[in-house]
């Protein structure tokens, strides 16, 4: 039974489709079998993969408002061990597509029962907003992952997210738990990193992952080639740090 594992925070740029683009590549560079689905009408997880958004016939869109089944959409063959679900810029719409349909909080939900035992995760990208598409991947999910950038307002919104995260639990899946938190973008060259990464320790009641993914050119560079870090660049800094939160994220709780 796969664990599924949203990655969210409403807040953009910082980091949260470079980590589910690596995190699930990572994963399945070291042998889990690996389905990573962009719910992020931006489709920035499937471009970071090589596909073009554009040309696509099914998407996770016609998969929300019924049109096709998630088999039917998926992307097979671009690395082993992983398959995606793609998105693009139509998954706008979806929102006002779903206004009247009932249980419309658990479609994705519903799809992904079908083919949970296929894998040993199932990452979902989620869109920089609180929204229905979030509320979707997040009934689904097991535990929500949150990156959190390094900088003076990280904590700012995080509240919310909680927030987010804690209704989600009490009204539409009692199971949801926090995966924990990851810090992006860290500077080693400033005191701010360092600080930002001690105020949310203290703050924070939550897990907080060891691994602190780095600045780093190479992750920058290497969606525009259509390649996550450990293909782009393996011995990079950037590809160490997420084997590293890859091999964390497969043991955490043993």
């Amino acid at each position: 039974m796969g664990r599924i594992i949203a990655i969210a925070n409403q807040k953009g740029g910082v980091g949260k489709t470079t980590t589910a683009i690596n995190l699930a590549a990572c994963l399945a560079e070291l042998g889990q079998k690996v389905l990573l689905i962009d719910m992020d009408p931006q489709g920035n997880s499937t471009s970071g993969f090589g596909v073009d958004k554009n040309t696509l016939v099914n998407t996770i869109y016609e998969v929300l408002i019924g049109e096709c089944e998630l088999d039917e959409c998926m992307i097979n063959g671009i690395m082993d061990n992983f398959s995606l679900i793609p998105s693009n810029v139509d998954l706008a719409g979806a929102e006002i597509e779903l206004i009247g349909i009932k249980r419309k909080e658990y479609i994705i939900k519903d799809k992904v029962r079908k083919i949970r035992e296929n894998f040993d995760f199932i990452i979902i990208d989620c869109p920089p907003s609180l929204n229905m598409l979030t509320v979707n991947a997040m009934t689904t999910a097991d535990t929500v992952l949150v990156p959190i950038q390094c900088e003076y307002y990280a904590l700012e919104g995080l509240s919310q997210l909680l927030h987010t995260i804690g209704l989600v639990k009490k009204r539409l899946n009692p199971n949801l738990e926090m995966e924990g938190v990851v810090f992006t973008m860290y500077d080693a060259r400033t005191n701010l990193s360092l600080q930002v990464v001690e105020n949310v320790k203290k703050s924070l009641k939550q897990t907080v992952y060891k691994t602190i993914i780095p600045r780093n050119v190479k992750l920058a560079e290497a969606p525009s080639h259509g390649l996550p870090i450990n293909l782009y660049d393996s011995k990079s800094a950037g590809a160490e740090s997420y084997r590293l939160l890859a091999e964390e994220v497969l043991h955490r709780g043993e």
